[in-house]
Order: structure tokens, then sequence, then C-alpha cells
């Protein structure tokens, strides 16, 4: 063991023999003013009572000062001990072995003091990586932070990142998704690698054991994989040290592996292919293993989130698709409105997440809510599951059956005013035999042949009525007549063509729906989509979906126009949706869908050509009403009997 340097000064009588007092134990020698006496390690320096050099108060040294017995205090406060001139060998051996215990517990608190600060540093640096591995969405983003953090505290030139797939048929590979290198460009290519024992990262998978490998090119005797040096050959690079660590997940399942190579002594430092290499490259300790197995582990967590994630979207995405084709096939006349309005949605708001000037400049949408809103206009109609197919689909004002019962009604009329007549007849026979009978029959013949016409006329005034288009109000009012207008059948009883419910019905002005199937309608929708909406798990970047959803249904758009242009504080998304929703409708009706582009340029013209484009459909309006007025009184009108 090497001796402990001590070092008096040489000016000093007391100091110089002292120190002839400590040769036989100490390594002694006169303190040079020049040189820095701490350049070989720890030192103890003796003094006289004139030195005052105020540089040894920081310097990793002690200061014993031999004065004379007239010496007066203060003396220096950094001199470590004061002893009197001529002391004893002894206590003077004792003084210097006390100085230099406390040189050694000196030294070890600053040790222990940056062991503490590079932990400290290095759990911020994990808590750091933790925070942002859990922030991150991209995967690709992901799998690079997790590769590039790991070789940042552990001071690795390269590494790569291996996951573990399972294919359709249960089949696990290893996939090879990145590789980083600072001192050699890689040309990366993604690949499969059979699972096994043969390679290093499917050992580790495997096994779920950390592997540090002192030189990679002298695995472990009885090693089940080796090392590939095809990269190594074609570069010139040297793979030395290597840390494969595996990822798993809190389950226990091994879900890749992260290899590292080449440990460096500072991560800013390149290393150039030869013997640099073989000099600089360290092998990974204890603490690296810890390290990278904690941010493993991170990892490992974070991928599987974004897997969970991404399942739980694809999920979605499929309960979405269900939920449009439930609502599609409930009324196949607007089949694929849903998939339009949520184009035509969709469109809208990137043309004005591209708009640089006008309102909407400053408006832009995140993936996140172009995501939303097209789910948003998807689910629109979702409360359509829940009204009733005759009501959904009701072409014209009455359903099939009740036109038909109205027919079977009209013909049982008939035959009842047939055999009334027919008992006219009878009784004119019995009462006056065949006098005059030729006369009376045929009076009796055109009286059911009036009433039998005016039947067919008021069929035919029905079936006109039933369609669902505009009626002029005298039309709707000889409607109405239509149920107060009997017929007296053979045995007394008086019925009508249609009842006064019927007659309701008829008389629609507009559309084919009631008032209270209009009701139906709209607020059942509201109702079942609302309840649909707070009933479903949605999770929290999901449900702004549903408020922008509740502001494009149909239920919304026939409130009032304060309602359908959103409030100023309602997202854009809500403000997009109601005219997509509007402007599908329309063309629907009029079968002339037009194409994406074309009806994000209607959508976005100026207000001229709006106001032409109304006045023109105004016009078109006008012509059918006055065509259908016109063929509605060319019927003839019976007279009222």
């Amino acid at each position: 063991m090497r001796r402990r340097r001590v070092l008096y000064d040489a000016t000093s009588r007391a100091a110089a023999d002292a120190a002839e007092l400590l040769r036989g134990e100490f390594d002694v020698a006169g303190l040079s003013v020049a040189a820095d006496p701490t350049a070989d390690g720890p030192v103890v320096v003796l003094v006289g009572r004139d030195a005052t050099d105020p540089r040894w108060g920081e310097a990793p040294l002690r200061v014993v000062a031999l004065v004379g017995r007239d010496g007066a205090d203060p003396w220096p406060t950094h001199w470590y001990a004061v002893l009197p001139e001529g002391v004893s060998a002894a206590i003077l051996a004792r003084a210097i072995d006390n100085a230099f215990a406390d040189l050694d517990r000196a030294a070890e608190a600053a040790r222990l003091d940056r062991e503490m600060a590079r932990l400290d540093r290095e759990l911020s640096e994990l808590n750091a990586i933790g925070i942002r591995l859990s922030a991150e969405r991209n995967p690709r983003d992901l799998i690079e932070t997790i590769l590039t953090k790991a070789r940042e505290i552990t001071h690795s030139d390269a590494g790569s990142l291996y996951l573990v797939e399972e294919a359709p048929d249960g089949t696990r590979d290893l996939r090879f998704v990145l590789a980083q290198n600072d001192s050699v460009d890689i040309p990366f290519r993604a690949a499969r690698l059979p699972l096994t024992s043969e390679s290093v990262a499917g050992h580790v998978a495997l096994t779920g054991v950390i592997l540090n490998l002192e030189d990679a090119y002298s695995p472990p005797g009885g090693a089940p994989f080796h090392i590939n040096r095809s990269f190594d050959e074609e570069t010139g690079y040297r793979t030395r040290s290597m840390l494969v660590v595996p990822m798993r997940t809190p389950e226990g399942e091994t879900i890749g592996a992260l290899q590292l190579i080449n440990c460096k002594p500072d991560f800013s430092t390149r290393l150039r292919p030869g013997g640099a290499i073989q000099a600089m490259v360290q092998r990974f300790t204890a603490r690296h293993e810890q390290l990278a197995g904690s941010l493993a582990s991170q990892a490992a967590v974070a991928i599987q989130n974004r897997r969970l994630y991404e399942n739980i979207r694809e999920l979605f995405e499929g309960f979405v698709k269900a939920s449009v084709t439930a609502i599609e096939s409930r009324d196949p006349t607007t089949s694929g409105h849903s998939a339009r309005v949520a184009n035509l949605t969709v469109g809208l708001a990137a043309a004005i997440d591209r708009s640089d000037t006008g309102p909407y400049r400053a408006t832009r949408f995140s993936p996140e809510e172009m995501t939303e809103l097209r789910y948003a206009a998807l689910l629109h109609d979702f409360g359509k599951v829940g009204v009733r197919e005759q009501v959904l689909v009701k072409a014209k004002k009455l359903l099939p059956g009740e036109l038909d019962r109205i027919r079977q009604r009209v013909e049982l009329i008939k035959r009842g005013l047939e055999l009334r007549y027919a008992g006219k007849k009878i009784d004119h026979l019995l009462e006056k035999g065949r006098r005059r009978y030729a006369t009376q029959a045929a009076d009796f013949d055109a009286e059911l042949a009036a009433y039998v016409a005016e039947l067919d006329q008021s069929l035919a005034r029905i079936v006109a009525a039933n369609e669902p288009a505009v009626l002029p109000r005298d039309f709707a009012a000889g409607i109405e007549r239509l149920a107060v207008n009997l017929f007296e059948d053979h045995v007394g009883n008086r019925e009508a063509v249609i009842t006064p419910e019927e007659a309701k019905i008829l008389a629609i002005p507009r559309g084919s729906l009631t008032p209270a199937e209009f009701k139906e309608a709209t607020v059942h929708t509201r109702r079942r989509s609302r309840r649909k909406r707070r009933s479903t798990s949605w999770s929290t970047s999901d449900r702004p979906a549903t408020s922008t959803a509740r502001c494009s249904t149909s239920s919304s758009k026939r409130r009032s126009t304060s309602r359908r242009r959103s409030p100023p504080s309602a997202p854009q998304q809500q403000t997009d949706a109601a005219p997509c929703d509007d402007r599908a409708e329309r063309h629907e009706r009029s079968q002339d869908l037009a194409a994406g582009p074309q009806a994000l340029q209607v959508l976005s013209g100026s207000r001229q050509k709006k106001r032409a484009r109304s006045a023109t459909v105004k016009q078109r309006v006008r012509d059918c009403m006055r065509a259908h007025t016109d063929l509605l009184r060319e019927l003839p009108a019976s007279a009222a009997r």
C-alpha cells in the first residue's frame, strides 16, 4: 500500500523539524510554491505560524500548523489542527492520521453527493421519458423515442428494436422495426425473423432474461444464439459490447426486445471504424442494465397501450359501420345518405382548413377533430333505428293496406247500391206489375250509374290526394266532404267512402306524414340518438363527437334558424355538419347527386350564385305545384248527394 504524502513548509523551522519526525511513517517532501500540492492525491501540509496562504482553504488537503507558546489566535479558518512547536512524534502522527481520515470522509461524502446527483438525474430522465412515452400517439414516433432514449441513458453508440407479432394463424414472428447508429449510416430495411433462440433478440424475447455481453463475437459457451456479422463486414463497424433487454408488460408478456450496442464514455462521442472502437468501447454495467430494464418496461406498457388504443379504435370503427348499416337498412330509398353527409362534411372541413382568406382563415382542424367530425356525420341519423318502419319509409299519405281497404269499401258500397236498386225493381214488379217497368228500370239504372260514377270519381280523388304533393285548399276541402257524403245500401245502412280520420290524413297539405307521425319521427329520433349516445361507454377522445352529432341530427335541423346556425361558442364541427346534411337531403330528393368536388364548390359559392340557385329551385317548385293542381282540377267534380 502506498504511503500517504505529507508536505512541509521548508521556510518554517518548526515545520521542518516536525517533518523529520514523520519520515518513517509517511512520504515526506518539501512544499513547492509553484506546484499544485494536491496533484498526486490527498495530502497533509505542515506549516509554521506565519503561513496564511488562502488557496489552501478550498483545496483537498488538510493544514496542520505548529505555533510557539507565545502564538496568539485567531488562527486562519482553513487550518485543520494547531499543535505546539516541539510536539512529540506520537501526537504529531496521530494528528496527521486524523487529518487523512477527515480527507477520506470528505472524499466519500463528495462521491456520495455525486452519486445522488447522478441518481436524481437518471430518475428525472426516466420520469421524463415515461411522460413522453405515455403522451406519444404516433406509433412510429413512439418506437423512435424508445430507442433514442434507451441509447441516451446507457451511452450506446447503436441500437435496434424488435417487436413480437402474432399472425392470424397463431404463429409468432419477431419484426425488426428500427435501427440507429451514431457512427455509421444504416440503410435500414424492415424485416421479419423467426422467433427462435438462434438470434440474440429472439433468445431474449423467448427467455425474458437480460443478456449483457462484453464481446458480442465471443458469446458464452453453450449459448444457442450467434451474432450476425454481415453488417460489420459490409461497413467496417465492430460490434463489441451488447446489452439486450426484454420488453415485458406488467402481466409478464414479452412483446419485444431492445438491443443496445457499444457503450461509450460519452453519448456525444462518435466511434470511428478501426482500432478506436476497440479502445473506447466499454462494457455495460449493472447500472446500465437497471436503467435499460426500467425503460424497457415503460416502453412495453406504452406499446401495449398503443395497441389497445388501436384495437379500441378498430372496434369503434366496426361499431360505427354496423350502426350505419342498420340505419341505411331501415330506409332503402336514402341508402348511402350517412356516407354522403360524412364525405361532404369532411370535405367542407378540409376546404376550411386549407382556407387562407375569408372569415375562416384562422380556423384549423386537428386530425382528432376531423375523425370526430366523420363519426358525428356518420351517426347523425342513428335515431332512425327506433322509428316505426311504416312511418320511416312512408312514401304516401295512406299506408298500402289502408288504400286497399278504401277500395274494398268502395266495392262494398257499389254492391250495396246494386242490391238496393235491384230491390227497388223487384218492389215495382210486385206492386205495379210490368206496367211502365221498362221506363222505371231505366231510371233506376241511370241513378245507379250516377252513384257508381261518383264513387269512381271519389276513388280517383283519393288516389290523387294520396300522393305526397302540395294540395290546393279547395281540393283538400273536397276530400274532407267525402267523409260526410253518405251512401245508403239495400238494408238502410249509410256509409261514406272514407272515415274522418282518413280524410284528415288525405287532407295533409304537404308531404306524407301526419303531425303525429312527424312528431314521432323527429322527437323519437332525437331522443333515441341521445339515449344511445348516453348509454354508450364513449372514450374521452370520442365524447365530443356526440355533441357534434346532436347538432347535426334531422330534428335539430328542423328547429329554429338560430339553433341550426349554432351559437358562436359552438365548435366549428357543429356548424359544418348541418348544412351538409341539408344539402345531401336536397340532392337525394331530386335524385341529382353531384360529385364530391362539385358539391364542395356549390357549398363554397358566392351569395349571388346561392340566390340564383334558390330562385331556380323555387321556380321549379312552383311549376310542379301548378302542374299538379291542374291535374287535380281536371278530375270531374260530382254533385254532392
